[in-house]
């Protein structure tokens, strides 16, 4: 089976594509304030290259890191002083789906490691 057709690296794909919509939304959203739009770009750089790293050679720690710009993107309008503004709605929602897409990426790589933890009934599949 290739790498691209496992079900662990399927969190991955879409956490690069969320991350390549965050970086064109600026221009899509037409976002005015420049704190929202450089932090957008940054961030969704970031994960990009976490993304890929984790398609092409998976370790934990990338993961965790999506975790954190997925929960810096959650903060980042509050502490770069962007709250109430479009690119905050964005950040937050993005920030949310790319939290939830790292953990459960987390989670089906420790399930696919530890396959004698899983239940009685499921380890007979």
């Amino acid at each position: 089976m290739s790498k691209l057709q496992e079900r662990e690296t399927v969190p991955d794909v879409y956490n690069l594509f969320l991350a390549a919509v965050l970086f064109i939304s600026p221009w899509l959203f037409k976002l005015t304030n420049s704190q929202g739009k450089i932090d957008l770009w940054v961030t969704s750089a970031i994960i990009v290259v976490l993304s890929l790293a984790a398609i092409i050679a998976y370790r934990d720690w990338e993961e965790w890191i999506n975790v954190l710009m997925g929960v810096w993107l959650i903060a980042s309008p509050w502490l770069l002083g962007f709250p109430h503004t479009r690119a905050m709605h964005l950040s937050i929602g993005f920030g949310i789906v790319i939290v939830l897409l790292a953990l459960l990426d987390l989670f089906l790589h420790y399930e696919k490691r530890h396959p004698e933890d899983a239940p009685a009934d499921q380890a007979h599949r």
